[in-house]
């Protein structure tokens, strides 16, 4: 979930799209839909709702059918929304302050609760590195402008060390795992799953997760278009999303095995995945904004974005 440059989310987008006439777009309708719902997802939650067909089921009766097309990034299905391909979409912390930052209308529909034990620093089994100022001067990998970079940043404040005190090395989560494997760099910065997959298979070790430090939520994201004129279809969405959220943190064993299928991972990778998950959707209150207005600031210092965002404009439409 992290900051891609243009073109090539121009370019997965229109992979994506171009794939769209393969995802399983359920019409489960007494009537002729009036309105369409077009869902951006990825492999996840909203991957086993899909599956389900129970929101269509839900939606049937307003006349609204539901589309969906898989992406493979939270900031191409961002990309999407601005151009008008969806209307609705799932996201970590960081993207939405780059399309924001780019002027895309969108306005958030609902927020994970926190998950702070879902990203963490991990080092290989026998690093010299111990403690967090043990950093200093060394190769840190992560995906530029990710939510685990904010996470960065604060880590290293809480321990009394700045960001340029590290050497920061931008590697998307693939490559990152392989300049882990070979040395190439002291410690990955990085989030569930790829940080479950890296315990499991390179016996990563944990130096510190973001409990304490950032809340690490995910994001539901529409158009304040779509949000005006379709205030009944979002909160369907939302309640149904909310029901597997909870579904999955009541049923674990069963979740995990679901997960495991739609992620092509080990079982044994998506328990550990979601043993230490949190579970619920929530509505974004000012104080959620405000979580959110603290990244696009520090992402502003950092010069990741070109100017200083208000996030105020991008409360949602209330839900009831």
């Amino acid at each position: 979930m992290s900051f891609q440059p243009f073109f090539t989310r121009r370019q997965l987008l229109a992979a994506g799209l171009a794939t769209a006439a393969l995802s399983t777009g359920s019409l489960v309708s007494a009537q002729t839909p009036s309105r369409t719902l077009r869902i951006g997802h990825q492999k996840g939650w909203l991957s086993i709702l899909k599956a389900r067909g129970t929101l269509e089921k839900r939606l049937a009766p307003l006349g609204v059918a539901v589309t969906w097309t898989e992406f493979n990034a939270g900031p191409v299905q961002l990309e999407a929304l601005n151009v008008g391909s969806i209307d609705f979409g799932d996201v970590g912390e960081a993207p939405p302050i780059f399309a924001q930052a780019a002027g895309a209308p969108l306005v958030y529909a609902g927020a994970t609760v926190p998950r702070p034990h879902l990203e963490a620093l991990i080092v290989p089994k026998d690093s010299p590195i111990k403690t967090v100022a043990d950093l200093k001067g060394k190769k840190i990998g992560f995906n530029k402008g990710s939510n685990v970079q904010y996470f960065l940043v604060k880590l290293l404040e809480k321990h009394g060390l700045k960001y340029a005190d590290v050497q920061a090395i931008f590697l998307p989560p693939p490559d990152a795992r392989a300049a882990f494997q070979k040395g190439a760099i002291d410690a990955w910065i990085i989030w569930d799953p790829f940080l479950a997959s890296a315990q499991k298979t390179l016996d990563a070790q944990i130096l510190a997760d973001a409990k304490g430090i950032v809340n690490n939520r995910g994001y539901y994201f529409t158009s304040r278009d779509f949000a005006t004129k379709n205030t009944d279809v979002l909160k369907i969405v939302i309640a149904e999303i909310n029901a597997v959220d909870i579904w999955i943190g009541k049923n674990k064993p069963a979740a995990a095995a679901e997960l495991a299928t739609v992620l092509g991972l080990d079982k044994n990778i998506t328990e550990l995945y979601l043993s230490r998950a949190a579970y619920g959707t929530v509505p974004v209150t000012r104080d959620i904004l405000g979580e959110q207005q603290a990244i696009a600031d520090t992402f502003f210092d950092l010069k990741l974005i070109p100017k200083k965002l208000n996030l105020l404009h991008a409360a949602p439409v209330d839900l009831g």
